[in-house]
């Protein structure tokens, strides 16, 4: 996907621009991230005719995926985590108005493909709507030849750009939709600009940061924020007071003071690292767990804000599940218990949302979070099809898909929805594969659950049987443990029942062995 990058060092010219012009103007305050409601949802009412068949524990679908919720063993683990994730605000704390400025490339390599300027300027202003407070007071979309230049933009364009910035009082922070801002390039562009200057990395990392709930996830988020961290601390070393320097060696350490605070990073890098790798040893048990429990588990996977949890919480009817109109809304994976048809139970791993410029230092946290995908038995690819960009959002997904290094047969069962059919009058699918639901509304759902279910059946091995059994033998109390029960027919005078069951093939192969006819 396209990615502007800026790696810059100020010219000569860009001090005469700069000249005479005061500092940033300063940002009111505004309280912290605020908190999201957790997404975390129980199995509800799993109640099915003759029994129901197995159900999933309460402490099981209803945490979320990676069990982080709970304390660690030791004290000092849990401190030491505590003590890495306190860092200072990455956005300035306060109401910010903000002006939003998409350089655009008309020609050349950098130029996009399959999509608009209009469109990225759309996601880049739903980033920012996403912060509490903060709202676009201006957008604009400014031809540029180099975007990997010195300094982005033409001097002449830089002028302008920097005369309407400073002639509008309402501007408190540009936000630069770029995917990262060298130092030297954002001091220089908000000496000229008069505020605060933000790259794309650092407004989705801070998203993240304020999405983030569990352990795992908040850690992934402090690990993406090193490089910024690294990036600071050069910039304050080499200008401590104006002057340069940073050279200066710690008293009898050795160590000069940029020495010392790179050796600090690194050592929080290594022990956010093993925190992260003690909760993956984690969650892999828990899913060892849910997978001897025989849960099928289905991954609904998708671009950001396509719909995903609306549809999980239409599919499992639980109003404990809160959607969110707003990106990135979902960070850390949820585990939700629903029903198919057949009445067997099955688990939805809700995901984060996919992003078709996720900046580049973030790739390793997003992909983290979706290491369970691997061990699910179906992918639903929910589409929102009421998007002008549909298509190339459709292409990111995969692309982030195959990327993960996914067994073959469950990238090429991949299930696709199309979401938000009831915003699209007379929509249908080019191809007979896709479902077509709206979420909201409920349209669609029992067609969708039915191919759920025939996917699932299809992927685990399972079959739909009615077995006789005798009611006087250990029979029905073996079906009940090894398999779904669906529904029992006694008949008394015979002393037997006619059970329907969902059972696996090597279930089934026990079944005959230990009660053959």
């Amino acid at each position: 996907m396209w990615a502007l990058r800026a790696a810059v060092r100020p010219g000569a010219w860009l001090s005469r621009v700069v000249r005479g012009r005061g500092a940033p103007r300063a940002a009111p305050p505004l309280p912290a991230c605020p908190h999201r409601a957790l997404t975390a949802s129980g199995p509800g009412d799993l109640k099915g005719r003759g029994g129901g068949g197995r159900r999933p524990r309460a402490d099981g679908p209803r945490s979320r995926a990676g069990e982080e919720e709970e304390e660690p063993e030791d004290a000092e683990e849990e401190e030491e985590e505590e003590e890495l994730l306190r860092r200072d605000p990455l956005l300035p704390l306060g109401t910010q108005r903000v002006c939003l400025i998409h350089p655009e490339v008309k020609r050349g390599p950098g130029k996009p493909q399959l999509t608009r300027a209009e469109w990225q300027v759309a996601e880049a202003e739903a980033l920012v709507h996403t912060l509490d407070g903060w709202s676009v007071a201006d957008r604009m979309v400014v031809p540029t030849k180099t975007p990997d230049g010195k300094l982005i933009f033409g001097r002449g364009t830089l002028e302008h750009l920097a005369e309407k910035i400073r002639g509008s009082p309402e501007i408190t922070a540009v936000f630069l939709n770029v995917e990262r801002l060298a130092t030297p390039t954002k001091k220089d562009l908000e000496a000229t600009w008069g505020v605060q200057v933000f790259d794309r990395f650092t407004v989705v990392l801070h998203i993240f940061r304020c999405n983030a709930r569990t352990r795992e996830a908040r850690l992934q988020v402090a690990l993406a924020e090193l490089p910024l961290l690294r990036s600071h601390l050069k910039r304050s070393i080499a200008h401590p007071d104006g002057r340069g320097g940073g050279s200066r060696y710690i008293m009898g350490s050795g160590e000069s003071f940029m020495q010392v605070q790179q050796r600090l990073l690194k050592e929080k890098e290594i022990k956010i690292r093993k925190a992260l790798e003690r909760l993956r040893k984690k969650r892999r048990v828990l899913g060892k767990q849910r997978r001897r429990q025989d849960f099928p588990v289905i991954s609904v996977v998708g671009y950001t804000n396509c719909g995903k949890t609306t549809l999980i919480k239409a599919l499992t009817g639980d109003d404990a599940v809160q959607p969110r109109d707003q990106l990135f809304a979902t960070l850390d994976v949820t585990a939700h218990a629903g029903w198919l048809p057949s009445r067997m139970a099955v688990i939805y791993m809700d995901t984060i949302g996919f992003l078709s410029e996720l900046p580049h230092s973030l790739i390793e946290s997003f992909s983290a979070t979706l290491e369970d995908v691997a061990h699910s038995d179906l992918i639903v690819h929910v589409r929102d099809v009421s998007h002008p960009e549909t298509e190339l959002q459709k292409a990111s997904v995969l692309s982030t898909l195959h990327g993960l290094h996914l067994p073959a047969p469950l990238l090429d069962s991949v299930l696709e929805v199309h979401n938000k059919v009831d915003l699209v009058p007379g929509y249908s699918p080019a191809g007979p594969q896709a479902v077509t639901v709206s979420a909201l509304l409920g349209h669609g759902l029992p067609e969708l659950k039915a191919r759920l279910e025939d996917a699932i059946l299809r992927a685990t091995g399972r079959q739909v049987l009615t077995l006789r059994v005798r009611l006087a033998g250990t029979q029905l109390s073996w079906l009940h443990r090894e398999a779904t029960v669906q529904e029992v027919d006694v008949i008394p005078e015979a002393g037997v029942a006619d059970v329907r069951v969902v059972i696996s093939s090597s279930a089934y192969g026990k079944f005959r062995k230990l009660f053959p006819e």
